[in-house]
């Protein structure tokens, strides 16, 4: 049984791990946005914002 406990110890605590790098790459991406908001509104060309940014010229076209 302590057998079982551990292995369930351990596929949680990887679940939790896939959930904090899914809620770091999610931050990221929403900071990325808001940086090419900020950059498009100074009329930066949108190639430069997709280069600093990481950004797709379609997603920055869209905000």
């Amino acid at each position: 049984m302590a057998l079982v406990g551990k292995i369930f110890k351990e596929e949680k605590d990887i679940l939790y791990r896939r959930g904090e790098i899914k809620g770091e790459i999610k931050g990221r991406y929403e900071e990325a946005m808001e940086i090419a908001l900020e950059m498009k509104k100074d009329k930066f060309p949108i190639e430069k914002i997709a280069k600093y940014t990481g950004l797709t010229i379609e997603e920055i076209q869209a905000l």
